[in-house]
């Protein structure tokens, strides 16, 4: 069908309207950065409003494309007013309908803390973003910088967060989006679409189990696991180069779309920081928000030591995992596949946080910290010779997955080649799960 404009007359540099995206209907918001390059007056920040509130009413998911200067400084303050409107109707939006925002050129001032409402951020390589510009850092700092430094496409990449995706242009941004939505419903009121698949859920993936090193200290890369699970080996990761010590995949296993946080090994040993716990809460919250089960692959030794992050917040932030798990009410399903020490094993999905299932593979280490630590505490004063001893009888007893299941802490142990069909047909069995939930205006999520 042909786009259906919506409030087509009214002047400014924004224009919206009602299409599909491949196969989907959507409101479609866009900036049009040829007008006074994209500066948002009020009549402007009124279409942004007015599509956020369309998409709210209406069921629909929300596309923007943001190519803007900011506030319209002519205009003045009626145009900060009118900013400020469009963000109250995209938060009336968060978690109701997906929200996707697409940069494609300038993001700058107030109106790029949109960005951090929507679903997920899209930015093409030229697209720049940021609060206070290179001007204004170099006068309050005296540090001199040009926008792709300060928050281009491979800043908000690398260091921010701020964008789930970098794409080469428009054109692979769509198709960007078009796949995203692929994976979520329209509202929150429906479940997400299922893919067509020949991949067998009957499938074996003992390849799984072989990427596993000989050493328990040895790497490897958890995005293989990840491809060994899913249908066809396909995984759209989001925020890869940012917090690479965790990784966050959409995945599909029989066809249903699914969410996958996994610890990677090959990034900061799989420890978790302060980047890694904000990003896999924000992707465990979008998952329940739009009803995606969640896999969880653990492989962890703990929480990374340091003043610095402890300075930082590490209370603050390591609890804005747990509280993501610990309020989603949509089908969890945790698999340790190697370490799962301490803090950590209870911050990933752990079986006393409320998941569906936790599973663990033979190799797996569950304990409270590891062999080395436990002797370094409690062997101090021993000699060479005893600490040694005390290490190997201590890896012996307790660094594997059957004390846990002997006390109802996992499930069930399996073998890595039965963990696709297991985790299928706990999909299957799940599918209809329901939570009541306690009525009250919102939680109080910790920052």
């Amino acid at each position: 069908m042909p786009p259906v404009a919506l409030r087509n007359q009214v002047p400014g540099s924004v224009r919206c309207d009602v299409r599909v995206l491949g196969d989907r209907q959507v409101v479609w918001v866009e900036v049009d950065s040829s007008s006074r390059q994209g500066a948002l007056s009020s009549d402007s920040s009124s279409m942004l409003e007015h599509a956020a509130a369309t998409a709210l009413k209406q069921r629909l998911p929300l596309i923007g494309v943001l190519r803007s200067s900011g506030a319209d400084i002519v205009e003045g303050f009626a145009a900060l007013h009118g900013w400020g409107r469009a963000a109250r109707a995209l938060t009336a939006c968060s978690g109701i309908v997906p929200t996707i925002l697409i940069v494609d050129g300038p993001a700058v001032s107030g109106p790029a803390l949109l960005l951090g409402i929507a679903d997920h951020v899209l930015m093409t390589e030229l697209a720049y973003a940021f609060v206070s510009g290179p001007t204004m850092v170099a006068e309050f700092t005296g540090v001199v910088i040009d926008n792709e430094e300060l928050g281009g496409a491979a800043s908000h990449s690398r260091y921010s967060g701020a964008a789930s995706l970098i794409t080469s242009d428009m054109e692979a941004a769509l198709a960007a989006a078009e796949l995203l939505l692929a994976y979520l419903p329209q509202h929150n009121d429906q479940e997400p679409p299922l893919w067509p698949t020949d991949d067998d859920i009957e499938r074996l993936t003992p390849e799984a189990g072989e990427l596993m090193p000989a050493s328990p200290q040895g790497s490897y890369d958890v995005r293989a696991v990840i491809r060994s699970l899913a249908d066809d080996g396909n995984l759209l990761e989001l925020r890869p180069r940012w917090a690479g010590n965790v990784v966050t995949a959409y995945i599909t296993i029989g066809g249903m779309p699914v969410g996958v946080v996994a610890n990677q090994p090959l990034a900061l040993a799989g420890t978790l920081d302060i980047p890694a716990s904000q990003k896999a809460a924000r992707f465990v919250a979008t998952c329940d928000a739009f009803n995606l089960p969640i896999i969880t692959l653990v492989d962890t030794p703990g929480f990374y030591p340091g003043k610095d992050l402890e300075w930082r917040g590490m209370i603050r932030h390591g609890a804005q995992l747990v509280f993501a798990y610990g309020r989603s009410s949509v089908p969890r399903i945790c698999v340790i596949l190697r370490k799962s020490y301490g803090g950590a094993h209870i911050v990933m999905d752990s079986k006393n946080m409320g998941n569906d299932l936790c599973l663990a593979w033979p190799c797996a280490e569950l304990a409270v910290m590891g062999a080395g630590q436990a002797a370094a505490i409690l062997q101090r004063r021993a000699t060479v010779e005893e600490r040694a001893a005390f290490e190997a009888d201590y890896s012996k007893r307790l660094l594997n997955p059957y004390v846990a299941a002997e006390r109802g802490l996992i499930d069930a142990v399996i073998e890595p080649a039965d963990t696709r069909r297991i985790i299928g047909h706990a999909l299957q069995m799940l599918v209809d799960k329901r939570e009541r939930l306690q009525p009250r205006p919102h939680d109080n999520t910790p920052l």
